[in-house]
């Protein structure tokens, strides 16, 4: 970031929200959002001032923001577990999980996993093989984090 808009952004905190509406005005040369707080008026004139030194979002981030936001309005409940990217591994990794003293090692292909020499389309399938419970396959063999 140059030095100017650092500065530039490090002053916006300071000023007013009649000055923070002004600079808004001169810089972006429209009307600020009406109704906002300056708490929230800052952040977002940091990143209006940001995007018009730097560019905007890369048109593939506008549409998967896009397509999250209409499944968000198709179907809100079910859209948040289908949000996140899927864990994409490279072909050729192995993953390896000690389970009850036994050292389990599985290897990802272009279609899916081996495990003892058979192949699988999914981790849960080998997670469950190998705790004889149900599993998630990514969170068993440590690609996700514990939800709490």
């Amino acid at each position: 970031m140059s030095e100017t808009l650092e500065s530039e952004i490090a002053a916006l905190p300071k000023m007013n929200l009649a000055q923070l509406q002004a600079k808004w005005r001169r810089g972006l040369k429209q009307a600020p959002p009406s109704h906002i707080r300056k708490q929230l008026l800052v952040p977002l004139l940091a990143y209006k001032l940001q995007e018009q030194a730097y560019g905007g979002l890369k048109p593939e981030i506008r549409r998967r923001l896009r397509e999250l936001a209409n499944s968000f309005n198709r179907n809100p409940k079910t859209a948040a577990k289908r949000l996140a990217d899927p864990i994409h591994i490279k072909s050729g990794t192995r993953l390896i999980r000690q389970w009850e003293g036994k050292t389990h090692q599985v290897t990802v292909g272009e279609s899916g996993f081996e495990y003892n020499g058979e192949s699988y389309k999914s981790l849960s399938a080998i997670a469950r093989l190998i705790t004889g419970t149900r599993w998630s396959g990514p969170l068993f063999f440590g690609l996700t984090g514990h939800r709490r």
